[in-house]
C-alpha cells in the first residue's frame, strides 16, 4: 500500500538549484507553508483584484491543493486580511525605524519619506493592497488601512513631543501632515510614471516637510 500523503504535503517540482524530484512529497513547516501561500495570494490579488481572484487560482499559483490552502486560511477574506496585516506592519515598522535610526531630525524626516517611496516602489506592488484596495469600504480592510496611518502618525508624534515639548494634540496634527505629504506624494510619483528620479523625488518631499517642521524649536531653544 502506498504511503499516505497528508494535506500539508505536495509533490515537489524543483529543489534548490532547480533539479526535478518527481513523486516525492514536500512537507513544509507551517510557517513556511503560510509564507508560500501568502506570496502566491499576493501575486493573484495584485494581478486580478480581490473580487476577481479565486481560491482555485491561489492554490494553483502556490502549487498546492485547495484543502491545503483552506487548512491555513478558512476563506478568501481571511487570506486577504493576513496579507494586509503583513504589509501594514511593515510600513509602520519602517517609519518607527526611521525615527529611531538617528537623532538628526532632518535625517529622520528624510528617512520617513524614503520609507513611503520604498514601499510604493517595491516590485511586489504590495502598496496596492494597502492604499489602492478595491475593498476600502470593507470595515475590516478600512480598519487596517487606518491602523497604518495611525501607527505612522504615532511614531512621529512621540518624536515631535520628545524634541519640541508641544502638546500631544499639536504633535499629532503635525505628524499627520508629515505622513499625509509622504504618502500622497509617493503615490502621485508612482502613478505619474516616476518622471522624477526616485532619489530626487524623496529629496524634494523631504525638503518641503523639513522646512515646515524645522520652524518648531527644540525644547530649551527660542522660537
Amino acid at each position: 500500500m502506498p504511503a499516505r500523503t497528508t494535506t500539508s504535503e505536495v509533490p515537489m517540482t524543483a529543489v534548490g538549484n532547480g533539479a526535478q524530484t518527481a513523486g516525492r512529497p514536500t512537507r513544509l513547516p507551517r510557517s513556511a507553508r503560510r509564507k508560500q501561500l501568502l506570496a502566491a495570494a499576493q501575486e493573484v490579488f495584485v494581478a486580478q483584484g480581490y473580487h476577481a481572484a479565486a481560491m482555485d487560482d491561489i492554490a494553483e499559483r502556490a502549487g498546492v491543493s485547495k484543502p491545503v490552502l483552506y487548512q491555513h486560511f478558512p476563506g478568501k477574506m481571511e487570506l486577504y486580511l493576513a496579507l494586509l496585516d503583513t504589509h501594514c506592519d511593515a510600513i509602520v515598522a519602517k517609519v518607527h525605524d526611521a525615527m529611531a535610526s538617528t537623532t538628526d531630525n532632518k535625517e529622520r524626516v528624510s528617512a520617513s519619506v524614503r520609507a513611503y517611496f520604498d514601499f510604493v516602489d517595491h516590485e511586489s506592488e504590495a502598496f496596492r493592497l494597502v492604499f489602492e484596495s478595491d475593498l476600502r469600504n470593507e470595515p475590516a480592510v478600512r480598519q487596517r488601512v487606518e491602523r497604518v496611518e495611525q501607527g505612522c502618525i504615532a511614531a512621529i508624534t512621540d518624536t515631535i513631543i520628545s524634541d519640541t515639548g508641544v502638546s500631544r494634540a499639536h504633535a499629532e496634527l503635525l505628524a499627520s501632515g508629515l505622513v499625509g505629504a509622504a504618502e500622497t506624494a509617493a503615490q502621485f510619483w508612482l502613478a505619474g510614471g516616476r518622471q522624477v528620479p526616485k532619489a530626487e523625488a524623496e529629496a524634494l518631499v523631504a525638503a518641503l516637510s523639513w522646512r515646515g517642521i524645522a520652524s518648531f524649536p527644540l525644547q530649551g531653544e527660542s522660537a
